[in-house]
């Protein structure tokens, strides 16, 4: 098992957990064991589907008796009155699996379907959008994933799979030069093979880290379109590039034709509406 595949586990029994409690008395009350139905996800909002495979998932956790028979992948275009599945057992696991399938898959359809929106804004350029780490605590993994399925790209996924040299870092470590620096000899001596990024303010900061090297992507913040495009002259293709910091969807595209390689958006993940669904029987 994979790290993805162990978080998205750990996920699914505390929902449960939060969730359940101690059972579902509401359906336990009222629905004999014996019991058998259907129901369909019916969709209710244009958007890009997401979460189907981690939907199957909790059905199968919950109980492995259940069949689900997909129409509409991960991904697809879907619009209202579209089925993306139907799912057929035991009526008390349909009842009790309803609320966390459907919290899941609105929420990850919500990002797909935002990133989809950014994504196809940023056509005709080589820039990538690529989402934060401002995720629902705990539910990181899924809201990524949502990203990569809308058609952007992932970030880092957590504080331990790159460094990022943030303004914050740099300040406390005494400089650019020392942060780069540290950064670098930490990497030596942990035995650890991470990708180096810093985040530049200004001109006199940018023109140091090019001084000094040793780095992968910089990272410009709260740049303005115009001294974006001076920034990515004077890198001139040696690093990967990177705008961040008030960029909205109407300004998305006056930062890629800049030319940057990635722009970073908060708002993929922090500020979604989920996308309407419901999960009936049928």
């Amino acid at each position: 098992m994979n790290k993805e595949e162990e978080l998205i586990d750990r996920l699914i029994d505390l929902a449960f957990a939060e969730d359940i409690g101690d059972g579902d008395h509401t359906t336990l009350s009222c629905i004999p064991t014996t019991a058998m139905g259907k129901s369909k996800l019916l969709i209710k909002e244009a958007g890009i589907l997401a979460g189907i495979e981690v939907a199957k998932e909790v059905f199968r956790r919950f109980d492995p008796t259940m069949k689900v028979e997909v129409f509409m992948q991960d991904g697809a275009a879907v619009k209202p009155g579209d089925v993306a599945m139907v799912v057929e057992g035991k009526v008390q696991s349909l009842l009790q699996t309803e609320r966390l399938m459907l919290n899941i898959m609105q929420r990850m359809s919500g990002i797909a379907t935002m990133t989809h929106k950014y994504a196809e804004k940023l056509k005709g350029t080589n820039t990538r959008v690529l989402d934060t780490r401002k995720t629902t605590p705990g539910m990181r993994i899924l809201e990524k994933m949502a990203v990569r399925i809308g058609g952007g790209v992932n970030h880092r996924i957590g504080l331990f799979d790159m460094i990022l040299l943030k303004d914050n870092h740099v300040d406390f470590a005494g400089g650019i030069d020392k942060a780069i620096t540290r950064a670098k000899e930490y990497c030596k001596e942990k035995g650890k093979d991470l990708k180096i990024e810093i985040e530049v303010r200004n001109f006199d900061e940018l023109q140091q880290v090019l001084d000094l090297g040793g780095i992968d992507r910089i990272m410009f913040d709260n740049f303005t379109p115009e001294l974006t495009k001076k920034a990515v002259e004077m890198v001139g293709g040696c690093y990967e590039t990177e705008s961040s910091g008030g960029i909205t969807f109407e300004t998305l595209r006056d930062y890629a034709e800049c030319g940057v390689d990635f722009i970073s958006v908060g708002a993929l993940t922090h500020s979604v509406k989920g996308l309407d669904m419901s999960f009936k029987a049928c």
